[in-house]
């Protein structure tokens, strides 16, 4: 019976994603008319692309089961910075890429090219949103999730977003509206809040079959299940030749997940099930994104340009797998 819950656990959230795309795909839109750039653009399109994991919190919240939406929080932050660059950096392996001036000398070099704005704009500003999140859930005196906390992280992914969207503005961009398209976008809306409902409800199953901790089962079984579909569509676009707007939106969904993600579990109040864990968690989740914008300026210094190095791509997995296995410990200890 396990494997229908893993089938259907798989099946709802690419189910999430298609409308997470759908949706996405307006806001691309709404991006160039509203002149912002290409970079700055992950943090609005990451409303559309973060909204299974926004989902997932909203449901799981509801159904008092919020230690799922959390873990797939955590587990997504900390999980899809790695994949993303080293999927984006395969997928640019090819000797022709379209828009990208040195790609041969690139390739030589062993790394991929990513603008630098994407440091100031996404890096840093995630960095600190995990960091202030670990802030509020962390501290025993006020140990978890409450009301008061969605007042302080909701206008926290509002100064984020402005500050991606007022920086380095381009030309207004002139673009057609199909009624097809907006269709598509609402009809991925009731995709998205159908299967991240089965979503909760397999993960519910699967955990209660292994025996695990709810948070175990999002940090564990939900978010790397989740990541899969992004790092399809990553393959997509950066090979393509859009690498900033792959590797850079992922940022994007992460800092919507660390923000208006967790604010239905706190207004509904989240005691933390396992301290040690969340913990482990928010180390993690702070130092991935940190260390891409360290990786990216590393770059810079050593070749004059902008990007991740191979050698890099080494320190993110190694990461991970240390995550994993110290979650594990953790986790089924």
């Amino acid at each position: 019976m396990i494997v229908l819950w893993f089938a259907l656990l798989g099946v709802s959230l690419w189910a999430a994603h298609w409308g997470a795309e759908q949706a996405a795909a307006v806001l691309k839109k709404a991006r160039a008319q509203l002149r912002v750039s290409a970079v700055a653009g992950g943090a609005l399109v990451g409303l559309a692309s973060a909204s299974p994991e926004v989902g997932i919190n909203l449901v799981s919240a509801i159904q008092g089961v919020g230690d799922i939406g959390l873990g797939v929080a955590f587990g997504s932050n900390v999980i899809a910075i790695p994949l993303m660059v080293a999927t984006g950096y395969v997928a640019t392996r090819k000797e022709k890429l379209r828009d990208h001036e040195g790609h041969d000398r690139h390739r030589e070099q062993k790394m991929i090219a990513v603008s630098e704005e994407a440091i100031i704009v996404h890096a840093v500003p995630n960095t600190l949103v995990v960091l202030l999140v670990g802030l509020l859930v962390l501290p025993p005196p006020w140990q978890g999730l409450q009301p008061i906390d969605a007042a302080i992280i909701g206008p926290a992914y509002l100064a984020y977003l402005a500050n991606a969207a007022f920086r380095n503005r381009p030309d207004r961009e002139d673009v057609s509206w199909e009624r097809k398209e907006v269709m598509l976008a609402v009809a991925g809306i009731v995709a998205i809040a159908v299967s991240t409902y089965l979503a909760v409800t397999a993960t519910e199953r699967i955990v209660e079959a292994l025996g695990i901790p709810l948070i175990v089962g999002g940090l564990l079984v939900t978010a790397p299940v989740a990541t899969l579909p992004e790092v399809f569509a990553t393959w997509k676009v950066t090979r393509r030749g859009e690498v900033d707007a792959g590797i850079t939106s992922t940022l994007g969904d992460n800092t919507v997940t660390m923000t208006l993600a967790l604010v239905p579990p706190a207004l509904v109040g989240l005691s933390l099930q396992d301290v040690p864990l969340t913990a482990l968690s928010v180390v993690f989740a702070a130092f991935m994104p940190a260390y891409y914008a360290v990786a990216i300026k590393r770059t810079k210094n050593a070749t004059g340009t902008a990007g991740f190095r191979r050698g890099q791509l080494w320190v993110f997995g190694g990461a991970v797998v240390m995550y994993l296995a110290a979650a594990l410990f953790l986790g089924l200890r």
